[in-house]
């Protein structure tokens, strides 16, 4: 039940752990992984929120490859430039931060594409994890680079594509 139109948030379990969600009457508006879940209740929701939670489910479960929840992240122009050019990066497959500074048409831009993949405020469904170093290692995630692992081993495994576990190892 949404309340009035405001922004409510919730508290997802995940393989990965627990996650916050927060969504208005737009759509969600955060998704972060959190360390516990006991100062958070699950009384609150809206239909952005039970559809996240639905989608979610889908793709830990691996039939799920591309989210249709609303997605209204904050952030600059530029961030948000960004962050939905990270989400045009097929499930299963990864970029460097280079090639992402390419197609936004700005090869210079490769710090600022970094700093805003690292704003970015909705996990998972915005893509960040699926960003890698030039060198194929993995660079930071939000979530800790455990997790990020554990996306992209998950993604390659439904996708079709081989796990390639010594280079996230």
């Amino acid at each position: 039940m949404e309340f009035d139109g405001n922004t409510v948030e919730r508290v997802i379990q995940s393989p990965l752990g627990f996650l916050k969600a927060t969504a208005g009457p737009a759509g969600v508006t955060s998704l972060v992984f959190i360390e516990e879940s006991s100062s958070f209740f699950n009384s609150e929701s809206n239909l952005h929120l039970e559809l996240l939670i639905k989608e979610l489910d889908e793709y830990f479960a691996g039939t799920r490859k591309i989210f249709t929840v609303s997605l209204v992240p904050s952030g600059t122009g530029f961030q948000r430039q960004v962050w939905k050019n990270l989400c045009e990066i097929p499930f299963g497959e990864t970029r460097t931060y280079h090639q992402q500074s390419q197609q936004l048409g700005n090869t210079l831009a490769i710090r600022a594409v970094a700093a805003a993949n690292g704003r970015n405020p909705i996990a998972i469904l915005i893509p960040c994890h699926r960003v890698i170093g030039a060198n194929g290692n993995l660079t930071g995630y939000a979530g800790g680079l455990h997790r990020k692992k554990w996306l992209l081993d998950h993604e390659r495994k439904y996708s079709g594509y081989a796990v390639q576990g010594n280079l996230f190892d």
